[in-house]
């Protein structure tokens, strides 16, 4: 039996018949959509959560500077020699002409008693060029400079300046300040600054001093790391290993570990694709079961409408008329749970990078797959109930139903 290519349905019919078929279904359909809503914005809100995760995290660390090295230093225990107090920068600088600035830290813990209150600080014996190598500002006085070498000064952070209060103020240049029995006279106080992975200390939570004043506190103070700042166009892999060929010399043998920030944003970013992978999974598993929920409503509405069906089907309609029909009431029943979905996944997003204090932003590369996805989804597990409908021969489904 042949049809006419007009035979059938028109497209606003078969739409109009699938929206009402739906509206008969009531709560069943709505619980469907809103299980498939959820689903879609299961996965836009994780997969954007994720990104503003990665995001933030590579912004932190890329605030670090990719042109800083820093060199831990470790004893070496087949060497004779002690370890070296002061390191001249221009000896090092003239083997590796790449190096910048070049600041030697000695670190120390120390606890001051004010009153009733204990503040534990760091102790940084260092040079005036580690206020280049870190970018440093000063909230207020001045850094340590190369006339500072043999003085009581101090330059204190941000965080330690505030606890130590002195008659209810903080800090302020023109202070004194009592160190291990001497009085350290506070020429600056340094702002706020980012919390750094690779160095071995917080600045806010640091007191520098000169670092051949430590001879005064400590009776055998040691360079513990170095800070460098590279020239813009030199490679950090080769100038590291440059470094480590030409250390040991310096430091009487000591042994030289030097940190990378590419290295380490490099392997930020494949920690943050994994966490990205993973919320992606669960919110996957999330669609899967708002999918199943999708398929149950049509197995459903199948059925409920199987004597329908098998009147159509006397009647003259196609297999591939009874399929279109149950794959327009998925889309009806999909499209606006996924449309939905975006929308709360998208607010749900931006509501936790505001409550995690993440700059407000959605990305276009989640919300085409989520919505993308969750679509589909629907589809999918729809299509099986309108296989299953068009496949049905009209004289079971009478039967069936004449039995009933």
């Amino acid at each position: 039996m042949t049809f006419p290519e007009h035979y059938g349905p028109l497209p606003k019919q078969v739409l109009a018949e699938a929206i009402d078929n739906l509206r008969l279904a009531g709560r069943r359909a709505g619980l469907s959509l809103l299980g498939l809503a959820i689903g879609s914005g299961s996965v836009i809100a994780l997969l954007n959560i994720g990104s503003s995760a990665e995001a933030e995290a590579l912004r932190s660390f890329q605030s670090m500077g990719t042109d800083m090295l820093v060199v831990r230093l470790a004893p070496d225990r087949r060497s004779t020699l002690p370890p070296p107090v002061t390191l001249d920068p221009d000896v090092l600088r003239h083997v590796v002409p790449q190096l910048i600035d070049i600041a030697p830290v000695s670190l120390h813990s120390i606890r001051f008693r004010q009153s009733a209150i204990e503040v534990d600080a760091a102790l940084l014996g260092t040079s005036s060029e580690l206020a280049n190598a870190l970018g440093l500002k000063l909230r207020r006085g001045r850094f340590l400079t190369v006339f500072d070498r043999r003085q009581t000064f101090a330059v204190v952070g941000a965080q330690v300046a505030q606890q130590l209060s002195v008659r209810g103020r903080p800090l302020q240049p023109g202070d004194r300040l009592p160190i291990e029995g001497y009085l350290f006279n506070v020429i600056g106080i340094v702002a706020g600054q980012p919390g750094n992975p690779l160095l071995p200390v917080d600045i806010d939570y640091s007191i520098m001093v000169p670092l051949e004043g430590l001879r005064r506190l400590f009776p055998e103070p040691r360079i513990d790391s170095l800070i460098i700042r590279i020239a813009t166009q030199a490679d950090p892999e080769l100038t590291a290993q440059d470094l480590k060929r030409h250390l040991p010399a310096l430091l009487h043998g000591q042994k030289a570990e030097v940190r990378i920030p590419r290295q380490l944003l490099d392997g930020l970013k494949r920690q943050a694709a994994t966490f990205s992978r993973l919320l992606a999974g669960l919110g996957g598993i999330v669609l899967l079961v708002s999918g199943v929920g999708v398929m149950n409503v049509m197995l459903m509405n199948l059925a409920e409408r199987r004597r329908e069906i098998g009147l159509r089907l006397a009647l003259g309609a196609r297999p591939r008329d009874i399929r279109n029909a149950f794959l327009c009431e998925t889309l009806c029943l999909s499209l606006p749970g996924v449309l939905l979905g975006a929308l709360l996944g998208s607010l749900a997003a931006l509501l936790f990078s505001h409550f995690a204090g993440w700059p407000l932003r959605l990305s276009l590369t989640p919300l085409l797959l989520g919505t993308g996805s969750s679509l589909l989804t629907g589809v999918f597990f729809g299509l099986h109930p309108a296989l299953k409908a068009s496949r049905l021969q009209p004289m079971e489904a009478l039967r069936e139903t004449a039995y009933e």
